[in-house]
């Protein structure tokens, strides 16, 4: 018997304009007002050097020099055709966030879409009632679509990464339209759908890497053999679909290895880090995934669980079977990574937030009545702890928690900024607006669990981007080192050779306008040099030093107020 039985007034779907309205306070907070931080300065500055370089620049990804042979061309291309159309009215910074927002909404529309095809299909529909009054197969759909949607934007790890320029952000969006794609094609196989499988596999190819988009088909095609597919016709459609993606790929490999821009071969490089993402599951990953997917996917991973045992007696169910399969391929693929970055846990978002929504149906009001209070509580009291952090910073009271947040950042002089606290003020009178309906009301909808979780952890999110935005600027970004640095060049310098990392090198080219090495550029020629290393060394000659056989000159050294541990030093040649 299936596990659900819900009545039609439990499946009015969520206004259209409050869904996008918390889309955009979901996503614009955090791109508006912030400098590249040191978590995505890296990819920006690949963006930023294409839409100013040559087509050399636009095969060979590098960041102001920097050869950057790891991921794909495709998520620095969106970034940077964007600073190119967007660059003179928004900034490069604002203008590579537009790629931010449309892969935002990639990702969130195609986990809505997907929920709702699998929704209306004949075997995920609730019990009939005695007396009729059971939903509509497409209203039951739009529900559940709502439902994924909003534990999607729940989730805490789309929370952290969503808002950054990154290849693993992209990557997560395509695998959510490569599970839309997948059930249209399970709905009705066609060439067509086989051939738009294989253009979000080959958009994959081109974003991080052939191991997901290898998976992903590989576990199509096996999931397909429980579903009551032909397998003959299965094996025809997906082999055109991993025609289409290699052609896709082929839009970048084959000029790169036509045209060896630079005489760089940064395809074999890609390779070779491709490869070396794979290998046998060690303890560093397995501990590493369970540490940070304790939270990272937070909440849909329990309601995903719950879906699994709820529906445990049905069979051939593609709305778990395929999000399942799909969530035990990409878990394995992560698992042997030898060196697992937290970002790649995105590609699980879209099937786990899709498995969940077909759990919350199957739950028990009193569970569903504890999840809200729990929201209710848990985040207006983190909500206020932001509020009174804000408060002391400004006024110095109460005294300990001015004191606990300054102490983080030595030299800094909070400022009063009327827009940031509106906007603040507005979304947490919304977030009391919103309880009260939830309070009042008493609605029936499926939906309501989660909106209160979604809503307060947006709620959130925005009083940290716009009460805490200069606060985190001034800590995390190199504008002020950059700016340092520029004021020491001496004049009629060449170039700088540096061995500084990503972030700080993008930083430092952008905000600075560093004359850095270029990729085929000989850096011994150049009479500057930039050395980063650590201030806590325990010997100082542990230090990094000048290359020998030269005079060099130091003329600055500096940090950031707030990093206690990097240290820049920058020398000129001398002789």
């Amino acid at each position: 018997m299936k596990p659900v039985r819900l009545p039609a007034a439990a499946t009015l779907a969520l206004p259209r304009w409050a869904l996008f309205a918390l889309g955009l306070l979901y996503i614009l907070p955090g791109l508006i007002g912030r400098d590249p931080w040191k978590d995505d300065a890296g990819s920006f500055g690949i963006m930023w050097t294409m839409a100013h370089g040559s087509l050399n620049d636009w095969l060979v990804p590098n960041i102001a020099g920097l050869p950057y042979p790891e991921d794909g061309p495709l998520a620095f291309w969106l970034g940077a055709i964007c600073i190119k159309l967007f660059g003179w009215l928004l900034g490069d910074v604002n203008a590579a966030r537009v790629s931010t927002i449309a892969i935002f909404v990639t990702g969130t529309v195609s986990v809505w879409y997907t929920a709702f095809h699998l929704g209306r299909r004949p075997e995920a529909q609730p019990l009939r009632l005695a007396f009729g009054g059971q939903p509509e197969p497409n209203d039951y759909g739009r529900t559940l679509a709502d439902t994924a949607a909003l534990i999607y934007l729940g989730c805490l790890g789309l929370l952290l990464f969503s808002h950054e320029t990154l290849a693993v952000t992209l990557q997560g969006a395509l695998v959510a339209y490569f599970l839309y794609r997948a059930v249209r094609y399970v709905e009705a196989p066609s060439l067509r759908n086989a051939a738009l499988i294989g253009l979000s596999l080959g958009a994959l190819i081109l974003t991080r890497g052939w191991l997901t988009p290898a998976a992903l088909i590989l576990t199509l095609f096996l999931g397909t053999r429980f579903l009551s597919v032909p397998p003959g016709r299965t094996l025809r459609d997906l082999t055109v679909a991993c025609v289409a993606a290699v052609a896709i790929a082929l839009v970048w490999i084959a000029p790169v290895a036509a045209l060896q821009p630079y005489g760089e071969a940064p395809v074999t490089a890609w390779f070779t880090w491709n490869a070396s993402q794979f290998g046998i599951p060690g303890w560093t990953s397995i501990k590493s995934f369970f540490r940070i997917g304790i939270w990272f996917f937070w909440p849909a991973l329990p309601f995903a669980g719950w879906a699994i045992y709820a529906w445990r007696r049905q069979n051939h169910l593609l709305h778990i079977v395929l999000p399942l399969s799909f969530v035990g391929a990409l878990t394995a693929l992560v698992l042997c990574d030898p060196h697992p970055e937290n970002g790649d846990l995105l590609k699980l978002l879209p099937p786990l937030a899709i498995m969940a929504a077909f759990g919350l149906p199957t739950m028990k009001r009193s569970a569903i009545n504890a999840i809200d209070w729990f929201s209710v509580m848990v985040l207006t009291m983190i909500a206020s702890i932001f509020w009174l952090f804000w408060v002391a910073k400004l006024t110095g009271w109460p005294a300990q928690f001015a004191k606990n947040l300054l102490k983080l950042l030595p030299g800094y002089e909070p400022q009063f900024e009327v827009i940031p606290v509106i906007v603040a003020a507005c979304a947490t009178i919304g977030w009391f607006f919103l309880v009260y309906w939830r309070v009042s009301r008493r609605p029936s909808v499926l939906w309501r669990a989660v909106v209160l979780s979604s809503g307060g952890l947006i709620l959130l999110w925005v009083l940290v981007m716009t009460l805490f935005l200069p606060d985190l600027n001034y800590s995390k970004s190199y504008a002020a080192v950059a700016r340092q640095i520029a004021d020491k060049l001496p004049a009629g310098s060449n170039c700088i050779d540096s061995n500084v990392g990503q972030p700080q090198r993008a930083s430092f080219a952008y905000f600075g306008k560093l004359p850095f090495a270029g990729v085929t550029q000989n850096r011994a020629e150049c009479d500057l040099l930039l050395l980063q290393d650590r201030v806590k060394i325990k010997d100082e000659r542990e230090a990094l030093r000048p290359p020998k056989g030269r005079e060099w000159k130091l003329l600055w050294e500096g940090r950031r107020a707030s990093d206690r541990d990097e240290r820049f030093r920058l020398y000129q040649r001398a002789d």
